[in-house]
Parts: C-alpha cells; structure tokens; sequence
C-alpha cells in the first residue's frame, strides 16, 4: 500500500489522537487570540478533550451567518486579516438559506490542495495520468482543490469550466483522460450525453478513476456510473467551513471513508441527546479544523448523518478511523411524510432502478391535507407504456418507502439538469396549503 504521506498515514493511534490534542490546544489560543467571534464562543482554560466538548457551544450555520451579519462580508469569525486572503470562496445556497463566505491564506490553500492530494493518490491518481474536473469553476469551493492537486501531483490538467455536456464527453475520449472529478448527479447527465451521441464510455473513452463528491448517492447510481464509465468510483467530501476534503474512500474496502484526523478532529453525537455515540452507531458529525488558520471552526454541527467505525476494520494500513459508507444522509434533508422518514437518496435509489427513467424531480405536496410525494419522471413511455411504468414505480416506492406516490410523465429533455448539486427533494408543502 502506497501513501501519498505515510507518516501521518500510518502514525501509531496513541501519537495520533496526542498529536490531534496538542494541535487543538493551538488551535484554540489562536481563535481566543484573533477572532472576536470565537473568543466569545471559547472560554478559557480548556484541559482536557472531555472539557473542550463540554464547555465549547455546538457551531450552527445560523452563528456563522449572524457573525457575517455583524460585520460583512466574512463576519467576526476570521482569525486573520481578510487581506491575507488568496482566495475566495462560499457555500453553494442550495439549502436556500444565505451562502457562507470564506477566505483562504496561501498556507491555508496549500494545505487544502494536500488534502485532494492525499485523497486522489489513495485512490490511485499518479503522475503520469491526465485530470478532467467537470464543474462551473465559480465562487463554490466545489472542485478547485482538485483540480490545483492534479497540478501538485505532475498531472496534465484539462479545463473543463464553462464547457457544455457535449464538449466535455469529446475532451474525455479524444485526450483519453484517466481522472474524472464530478458530482454523482452531473455524472448520470453525463451518461445520458454520451448515449445521445451514440458513444460507449466504458469502450470508448478512457477513464480508470472517478472521484464523485459533493452530494450522497444511493448505491445504485454508484453501480450505473461505474459500468457506463467502466471505471472505480471513489467518494470524498469537504466543506466550504472547513476548507478542505476531511474524508475520503480506500481502495481496500469498498465505502471505507478514512476520516483526515491530522486536520480535523470529528465528533459522533446522538441528534437529539447530542452526546457522543460509539463505533458502529448512526450520530451527526461535529467537526473541528485543525490545520487552517484564516477561517477556523470549532464543533461545527454539519446535519451530516454518518457511522464511524475503528481503522483496524479497514486493513489498508491507515490508523485513521473512517466512515462507513461516507455520508449516509443529512438531518435537514430528511422529511416526515405520514409517520414516514423520507430523504432524497432513497427516492433517487427507486427511481434510478427503472432503466426508462431519464431523469426525475420530486416534491412534498400537501392535496386535500394529505402530505404526498409528487414525482416527475422523464421517459420516452408513452401510451399503455407510460401507465404501465407508473404502476411500477408507484408499487416499488409502496415496498421500498412505504408511500404511495402521485407520478406525472414528461417527455424526454423536459426537466432540467443540474452541472452541480442537484435538489432532489423540493419541500412545497407550504405553498400547496395556502395557494
């Protein structure tokens, strides 16, 4: 097993979770030092990791947009100098709430170009291959580490931002790219453009890794990627808040998520008691950085719903804890409907089974004060056909979720594609009881 740096890859467990204490401790009298914001949130006098999670508030996204409020555009929150800054950045709003913005020192940047490097050579990346990032390249942090880690690593990098579908798939055949960084949704719509094109991506093109980030995905949308690209896909996920990728999959066991612990130090906490759960257990991550120091984060509360498990579970070699599965879901896309739990990933993994469904979008309506899952499903069934496939995808979500959907066919190409995050669930049921 090769490492893209193999002593903090392979550091004793003991030294680790030493080092991650004293790199804390640092890391707070800088805060305390520096930031308004965190020398109110910090008190003094933390001793212990058992003090520091009691007497350290949870960090929601309402503080960090209050804070901005406060003094635009990055807020009391910086603990350096804004002007430091080499870039910046800020979340993508799809959640509709006002997007966060951040900044990034150059150290801070170099660090987080690493974190892309280690999680890009795990997964095989090396120098001789060619990198295609397919994204906006705009103001979301999204891909840019990847693409500035493909450059690190000795990689010829091909800019892809601002290309359409149809471009990027002639690019990915004709320069015969290895590396592929997308999203699961912008991959399926990459799919879908290669067949309108008549192209075999598994025979024609000639991808070997793609890393697929930025949004859960179901397994069945892992399996469709990888058979129509014909290449191993590797999840990884970082944050705007936190600045650079805080997990990423081992080639040694399929949905191993090794956890960055070098640069964050990561609670599991119960949703609703808030306190922490063992391994093997569903909790929320609250994340602390470690490592960057413009914009620091303290127990930030993510709604990210995962199950850690020990290092030693994994077997490559890392002493790093890792999430199974990565990201399972998020609290705040989980909806009640009936009694039911109901979140994006499990109706994308209905609907993805049906080989005649192109596309789809789905919203919660209220009709006649009942809560109700309304689908669109793009198709070219029409006819007996379409009333056939409606039938089907209303019994496999009654066996699968246990609603009865209302399904609408649309003609194919009438929904539109997302080229980075896709809202697979639109909550609507506020503007259906009153309008």
């Amino acid at each position: 097993m090769e490492y893209w740096n193999s002593k903090a890859e392979t550091m004793p467990r003991h030294e680790l979770i030493d080092w991650q204490w004293r790199r804390l401790q640092r890391a707070m009298a800088f805060a305390r030092r520096n930031s308004p914001f965190w020398n109110e949130r910090i008190p003094d006098g933390i001793t212990t990791p058992e003090e520091y999670a009691a007497r350290v508030p949870l960090l929601h996204k309402s503080d960090l947009l209050a804070a901005e409020a406060a003094a635009p555009p990055y807020g009391t929150w910086p603990s350096l100098p804004p002007e430091l800054g080499v870039r910046h950045h800020q979340t993508s709003g799809t959640s509709g709430n006002p997007p966060i913005r951040t900044f990034d020192t150059e150290r801070d940047w170099s660090w987080c170009v690493d974190t892309f490097c280690t999680a890009l050579y795990a997964n095989g990346v090396r120098s001789h291959h060619k990198g295609l990032v397919a994204f906006g390249y705009g103001l979301f942090a999204g891909f840019w580490g990847m693409h500035y880690a493909l450059e690190r690593m000795g990689c010829t990098v091909v800019p892809a931002g601002g290309l359409d579908s149809r471009t990027r798939i002639r690019l990915l055949v004709d320069y015969r790219i290895e590396v592929l960084g997308l999203t699961p949704s912008y991959a399926m719509r990459l799919i879908e453009t290669a067949a309108d094109m008549g192209i075999d991506l598994a025979r024609e093109a000639n991808v070997k890794v793609i890393l697929a980030g930025a949004e859960p995905r179901s397994d069945f949308t892992t399996r469709t990627i990888e058979e129509a690209f014909g290449a191993r896909v590797f999840n990884a996920a970082g944050t705007t808040e936190f600045g650079g990728v805080f997990m990423f999959e081992c080639p040694s066991r399929r949905n191993a998520c090794h956890i960055l612990e070098p640069s964050c130090y990561d609670e599991v906490l119960d949703p609703v008691t808030k306190q922490p759960v063992g391994y093997g257990e569903e909790g929320v991550r609250v994340t602390t950085g470690l490592s960057r120091e413009g914009i620091q984060l303290f127990r930030h509360w993510t709604e990210d719903v995962v199950v850690k498990r020990p290092h030693s579970d994994c077997g490559c070699g890392r002493t790093w804890d890792f999430y199974d599965g990565g990201i399972l879901r998020r609290v705040d896309d989980m909806r009640k409907i009936r009694g039911v739990s109901v979140t994006p990933v499990m109706i994308e993994d209905v609907l993805r089974s049906f080989d005649e469904v192109r596309e789809f979008h789905s919203a919660i309506r209220t009709v006649r004060g009942l809560d109700t899952i309304h689908v669109k499903v793009e198709t070219d069934c029409t006819g007996a056909a379409g009333e056939a496939l409606i039938a089907r995808i209303v019994e496999e979500f009654k066996r699968e979720i246990g609603i009865r959907p209302q399904v609408e066919l649309t003609e194919a190409g009438s929904l539109p594609r997302s080229l980075w995050k896709a809202a697979r669930l639109h909550d609507e049921r506020e503007l259906t009881a009153h309008g």
